[in-house]
């Protein structure tokens, strides 16, 4: 099997157990501030479930920035793509937003700038601690 298959694997099974716990913590919140807020099994079980397969695709879909055959607009890509669609899959199952082409729109806009936002901090980042490791390379 590919190393990059396992390892997407590996790493979503490893963290996907967070997905639930997030949706959980998520619905404490909710409940503490309405007073008639109830969930039936079946939206409970959705929820367990979908969470726990987003959490298993976001930290697998990390290992598309490291294969190294790929440029770095290809691993982006297939990155932005996987969490796209994974995140708003999970949120119109759960209608925590409704499936209208508004609604996923404005979902869709918030997603891009926060996901490209993110990304240029952590590539900047890496940039910088790069820079400072060569520096000191270069001094001995």
């Amino acid at each position: 099997m590919n190393r990059y298959i396992k390892s997407f694997l590996h790493r979503g099974l490893v963290f996907s157990g967070f997905g639930p716990i997030v949706a959980g913590i998520v619905y404490f919140c909710i409940s503490l501030s309405l007073s008639d807020f109830s969930l039936t099994g079946g939206q409970t079980l959705l929820a367990i479930i979908s969470t726990y397969i987003l959490a298993f695709v976001h930290a697998g879909a990390s290992v598309f920035n490291q294969i190294d055959e790929w440029p770095l607009a290809k691993s982006i890509f297939w990155h932005f793509a996987s969490l796209y669609l994974a995140y708003v899959l999970c949120y119109l199952v759960n209608t925590w937003i409704p499936f209208e082409w508004g609604a996923v729109g404005i979902f869709t806009a918030v997603f891009a700038g926060i996901y490209f936002v993110v990304w240029l901090v952590v590539f900047l980042s890496i940039k910088s601690t790069e820079k400072q490791l060569n520096k000191k390379l270069n001094k001995t």
